[in-house]
């Protein structure tokens, strides 16, 4: 790309700090030394530490939600320590090493922002259109590639669908989604065997997504939200009925629901 240039060498930047990254990477190291390394650090493999990656990522999200910077510190730390595992691990086969992942983001991030490293106006810049070429130039033959299949289900559904829709296989409106949701659960309460109901479930949810995604909402987003919200009602439910909850019946327990939803409803 034209007149691009590497951020680090402007010589109006701000200095940017020293990080001790070489540090984390060295007890890495140590750690994963076959003879005097810790033995559970060294039987790891990239199947056995993406679980905790992928949990260490989500609890970054929750320390965020709660606003809580002391935990976001050390969350951030937990997730960082991941990408320097699987580095290693990545290094002691052979393949790259976390220098290399680092010059690789910090590339991608620079041809990403051609507005702000290299000529071209903030009017033009199309962050879409750069990763679709991207992915063109590693070999992608379908708008499917490059969708993470370990992303959660209602994520995955609506990149899918913003992928789709960007090769013009889209409703036209909200409308057209919202007449399929009706579809599918007729689809759904005539399905006979529970394959059949497994299957029009997914189609259920698939279409509830894309109604969202027209709306301009986050499905993975909003049923966080709603699940948050339903664990405070019904919490609060519990607190209100003590001890007696479990015996009273479907009725009392709707009015504890009802009287729970007007006590928490700014919550």
């Amino acid at each position: 790309m034209a007149n691009q240039q590497d951020p680090t060498d402007q010589s109006d930047a701000p200095p940017i700090a020293a990080v001790p990254l070489d540090r984390l990477v060295s007890i890495m190291a140590r750690l994963r030394d076959p003879d005097a390394g810790c033995p559970w650090d060294v039987a790891q493999t990239f199947a056995t530490i993406a679980p905790y990656t992928i949990e260490e990522a989500y609890e970054v999200a929750d320390a965020i939600e709660r606003d809580d910077m002391a935990a976001l510190k050390d969350e951030l730390g937990d997730l960082l320590l991941q990408v320097v595992f699987h580095s290693r691990m990545a290094e002691e086969a052979g393949h790259f090493a976390v220098g290399n992942v680092i010059d690789a983001i910090s590339d991608k991030m620079i041809r990403r922002h051609p507005h702000i490293f290299a000529d071209q106006s903030l009017e033009q810049w199309d962050w879409e259109a750069i990763k679709t070429e991207e992915r063109h130039d590693a070999g992608a033959t379908s708008a499917m590639d490059g969708v993470a299949v370990a992303l959660p289900a209602l994520m995955r559904a609506q990149k899918l669908q913003k992928r789709a829709a960007r090769t013009g296989f889209d409703w036209p409106d909200v409308m057209g989604a919202v007449e399929k949701i009706g579809e599918e659960i007729e689809e759904l309460l005539d399905a006979e065997t529970e394959a059949e109901r497994v299957d029009e479930a997914g189609d259920l949810l698939f279409a509830a997504v894309n109604m969202v995604r027209h709306m301009g909402v986050s499905a993975e987003d909003a049923l966080r939200a709603a699940n948050a919200k339903f664990e405070r009602r019904f919490r609060a439910m519990e607190i209100d009925a003590g001890d007696a909850f479990g015996g009273l019946s479907l009725a009392q327990k709707e009015e504890l629901w009802q009287r729970a939803k007007r006590s928490t409803r700014a919550l």
